[in-house]
């Protein structure tokens, strides 16, 4: 199916949207595998789904909550992405407790962490490398998604499911690559008109990947590309 890239009028058009094809995909995991693995993102933009989420009637029991990457800090912490997700849809609904994942962030080393999660990933799917039925990712106005940024050594690791990643000093847990891009569904959401000129060289057919990490993401399943308007303003959508 490849890359499906939509332009929506407004943020909470996109969200409706992205609520559309969340739950879709969840409903069709559950019909063919009778389960569900999704990555969780952070950040402000994907709340209000995870929000509108909580709302739905869905089968909690067989749906398993990871999350793509997380910062360095404690989970009581403002910028915990785990704690923003539990407030704003795991707290809210019936999911057991042994179906929640949350990165590891209380090692005192990230590496050791890092390790501990690919563990954790090996022994729920099963594999060497598992393939989440959908991976929720943002984009960051200088093109970095998940916790890949820009000129950083996690963008070249290959052989591992889980790395160190880091901007500037602040350190954090992030999937790599290649892991995000064995997964069935990958879901980005952006918003925001400083996003626009990342967008123009993430959309180019030549721009430098290390320097747009964005680019790096090429799933071997579906690829979606939701924008709001003020994001996505200067592109051109042939469909």
């Amino acid at each position: 199916m490849g890359r499906i890239l939509e332009v929506l009028s407004s943020k909470q058009t996109l969200i409706d949207r992205a609520l559309e094809i969340v739950t879709q995909k969840i409903l069709l995991a559950i019909e063919e595998r009778s389960i569900c693995t999704i990555a969780l993102a952070g950040g402000s933009t994907p709340r209000p789904l995870y929000e509108a989420l909580s709302q739905q009637n869905l089968p909690w029991e067989q749906i398993h909550i990871f999350w793509g990457d997380e910062r360095y800090v404690a989970v009581t912490s403002p910028e915990s992405n785990q704690r923003m997700a539990v407030e704003a849809w795991l707290s809210r609904v019936n999911f057991p407790a042994a179906n929640l994942h949350p990165m590891p962030t209380g090692a005192g080393n990230p590496e050791v962490d890092a390790a501990q999660y690919e563990a954790e990933l090996k022994r729920v799917f099963g594999v060497e490398w598992p393939q989440f039925d959908v991976i929720l990712l943002g984009m960051g106005d200088d093109g970095h998604t998940a916790s890949l940024f820009p000129h950083t050594a996690a963008l070249k690791v290959s052989d591992r499911l889980i790395t160190v990643g880091n901007k500037a000093d602040n350190l954090r847990v992030t999937f790599t690559v290649p892991l995000i891009n064995n997964a069935r569904c990958v879901i980005f959401l952006i918003a925001g008109e400083d996003k626009q000129p990342a967008l123009e060289q993430i959309l180019a057919t030549s721009a430098d990947d290390m320097t747009y990490p964005t680019r790096l993401i090429k799933p071997n399943g579906e690829l979606w590309l939701l924008l709001d308007q003020a994001a996505g303003a200067k592109v051109y959508v042939t469909s």
